[in-house]
Formats: C-alpha cells, sequence, structure tokens
C-alpha cells in the first residue's frame, strides 16, 4: 500500500503598493508560458520562511521581507501531477540584488497591476496564483507568528 503525501511548497505574494512580483516560466507538461509567483519547493533541514525568501531570491534577483502569511492550501492539479500543500507568504520588496543571477526555468519577472495580472488569468500556472492576491487584496494576512519551529 503506497502512502500519500503532497509536496511541501511555498510562495510568495510580493506586493510594492501597487504592483505584484510575478515570473514567466515554461510549464513543462504543456509547455506553455505561464505566470506564477516565485514559488518552489521546500529543502530538507529549511525552514518555511527560509524557502520563501530563498525562492524569491533565485527565482526574481529581490530582496525582500516578509510581512504575513496569506494562507496555506492544498492543491490536486490535473490527473498525473502530485498534489502540493502550499504554505504562500506576503512580502515586501527591500531592494533588487544587482548582478544576481535568476534560475533557469525563469523566462521573465514582472511587475504587474491587479488589472494586468485579470488580463493574464488565463494564464496562470495554477488556480492558486490568482486566489492568493485574491486573498492579498481582502485583508486575509495572518501573522507570521503562526509559524514556529520546535
Amino acid at each position: 500500500m503506497s502512502r500519500w503525501a503532497p509536496r511541501a511548497t511555498v510562495a510568495t505574494v510580493v506586493f510594492d503598493g501597487s504592483r505584484y512580483l510575478l515570473v514567466e516560466e515554461r510549464d513543462k507538461a504543456s509547455g506553455a508560458r505561464v505566470f506564477n509567483q516565485p514559488a518552489g519547493h521546500l529543502e530538507r533541514g529549511e525552514g518555511l520562511a527560509e524557502a520563501a525568501l530563498r525562492e524569491v531570491r533565485e527565482e526574481t534577483a529581490w530582496q525582500v521581507e516578509l510581512t504575513g502569511i496569506i494562507g496555506v492550501s492544498l492543491y490536486t492539479p490535473p490527473a498525473g501531477s502530485p498534489d502540493f500543500l502550499r504554505t504562500t507568504f506576503l512580502a515586501r520588496p527591500l531592494s533588487r540584488l544587482s548582478g544576481s543571477a535568476i534560475d533557469d526555468d525563469i523566462n521573465a519577472v514582472h511587475w504587474l497591476r491587479y488589472e494586468e495580472i485579470l488580463a493574464r488569468s488565463a494564464r496562470m500556472r495554477s488556480p492558486l496564483v490568482l486566489a492568493a492576491i485574491e486573498r492579498h487584496r481582502a485583508g486575509a494576512i495572518h501573522s507570521l507568528e503562526l509559524l514556529f519551529d520546535p
């Protein structure tokens, strides 16, 4: 009997007061170019917040400050893909890291207004991308104190 275990991921909604930071990447299954928050898998020995900061840095070359947690969600993609347990953070940008390269998987980094994101809604990597932004806009932000390491 196999044991079900979703993959642990993190994502970060980075908001500068009027725009959101999104990455454009190629979906490996379909080959389509899609939009996502900076996101990725948790690595062994890494905390959730640490993973979120690392993913933003690696995918966008931005240093950010985490300011809250938007939520935790379980996503079951189309058949054949594993399930994901995603912790989504909120952050504010601090500075662009000059001279830093971004992951090879990232085609472009975009600062987009909400209306521009809506216009691209059919190109989101998953429903979680727009849902996280909608939760941010609705004020569904929780304290970072929800996280603790024993």
